[in-house]
């Protein structure tokens, strides 16, 4: 999987410095090279309220330049694995998004993945299983972006997959694992943090939940 680093992009730049051209050849580029590559992300834009004012624009006109950057990416290359994201505030706009997707003549339901974008910086995990059930109530499959263990928990039932590079910020103030002492000085790249940070998760994501009806509040 390979992340498009969006939000660096906005909060850096206050928009994208890459085209979509130049996107859709670095991605070539690491699929033909690197290979193993599943899916990539698109140049999307988020919906948090900073990322709003650090752009000067409104979550509508994210939406439609999220989508707009999706069409343009499949017109360069249709055979590069990019996924279309949905990003918004309320469920609401998340809405909103799907319309969009329609009628720009792009079928979600026909994608093996749909991504879910500004919903790993909120406060509020109810919030984030608002967004969620909304979006799944469409019948696509879905990928979480950034989600919080303690989000996962509540609404792991909506997703088909999830990432988070929490494990990784956790291992950079922590010393290595006894395994690992001497071969590197943090974990924060290592298979075997990482996997155990998964283990302690999926034991999370074993526990009773109860599920959230989708809203458009």
């Amino acid at each position: 999987m390979y992340d498009s680093g969006a939000f660096s992009e906005l909060d850096d730049h206050g928009g994208w410095t890459v085209g979509p051209r130049a996107y859709v050849r670095e991605l070539r580029q690491f699929r033909d090279g690197i290979g193993r590559l599943v899916w990539a992300g698109p140049q999307d834009w988020m919906c948090e309220p900073d990322m709003v004012a650090r752009t000067g624009l409104s979550v509508r006109e994210h939406i439609d330049r999220t989508v707009g950057n999706f069409v343009d990416l499949m017109a360069e290359d249709p055979g590069v694995d990019i996924i279309p994201t949905v990003q918004g505030w309320r469920p609401a706009d998340y809405e909103t998004y799907l319309d969009r997707y329609d009628k720009r003549g792009v079928r979600l339901a026909d994608y093996p993945l749909v991504g879910v974008g500004s919903v790993c910086r909120r406060t509020s995990v109810k919030d984030v299983e608002a967004v969620l059930a909304t979006v799944a109530a469409a019948g696509l499959r879905l990928h979480g972006f950034g989600l919080k263990t303690q989000a996962l928990q509540g609404c792991a039932e909506y997703l088909s997959s999830a990432d988070s590079l929490a494990w990784s910020r956790d291992a950079r103030w922590n010393d290595p694992l006894p395994q690992c002492v001497g071969k590197h000085k943090s974990c924060s790249n290592c298979v075997h943090w990482a996997m155990r940070w998964r283990e302690r998760v999926l034991d999370v994501l074993h526990t009773p939940r109860q599920l959230m009806l989708p809203s458009t509040n």
